[in-house]
């Protein structure tokens, strides 16, 4: 079965002030959305899928491309697109996060990814503390996530706790969701 990640970039990043998209915000030289595909890619993954919404953004090669024309109405559109992805593409399980967290590293992306094959939902945490992003989805839930609403796996991470298993991962979850946030990591 082949390894597929999936990195979340549809969203409309409201609470960003700027001129610009979230996505397309400076961080340290680069867009904060190729930090995070960066991260991704070096991971290994066999593929890697990148829901696209609200912003056209210049991917690289070796990637699939999917759009999300829902993308307005919250996360749940985009992990179903990634999940569809993840099935077309022939695979077991999905790996996903979001473009948005620069910090994750591909040693986080690759713990979750290889976490024990029976665990159905695996997430990452740091220091102790639930990220849970990355978070890696087996094939046997994907008809149980939701359809619509801006929530990923959370609802199924807290109704069956006992289909989550913990990843140990180094890195930072910390998201670039505003001016504050670019500026902030800009300076550290």
């Amino acid at each position: 079965m082949p390894a597929v990640a999936a990195l979340l970039a549809a969203g409309g990043g409201t609470r960003f002030a700027g001129n610009e998209h979230k996505l397309l915000g400076i961080l340290r030289g680069k867009p904060v959305w190729e930090w995070a595909l960066h991260q991704v890619q070096a991971a290994g993954f066999d593929h890697v899928v990148i829901v696209t919404g609200a912003v056209a953004l210049p991917w690289t090669a070796h990637t699939v491309v999917r759009h999300n024309a829902a993308w307005a109405t919250g996360q749940a559109s985009s992990v179903q697109v990634a999940v569809a992805a993840a099935r077309e593409l022939g695979a077991s399980a999905v790996t996903i996060g979001l473009a948005d967290q620069p910090f994750v590293t591909a040693a986080a992306w690759r713990a979750v990814a290889q976490a024990a094959a029976d665990c159905r939902i695996v997430i990452a945490t740091y220091d102790g503390t639930p990220g849970p992003n990355p978070v890696r989805l087996a094939a046997p839930v994907w008809p149980l996530l939701p359809t619509s609403g801006d929530e990923g796996a959370r609802s199924l991470i807290r109704d069956h706790p006992e289909w989550v298993c913990s990843v140990s991962c180094v890195g930072s979850v910390a998201d670039i969701d505003t001016l504050e946030d670019l500026a902030r990591w800009n300076h550290c």
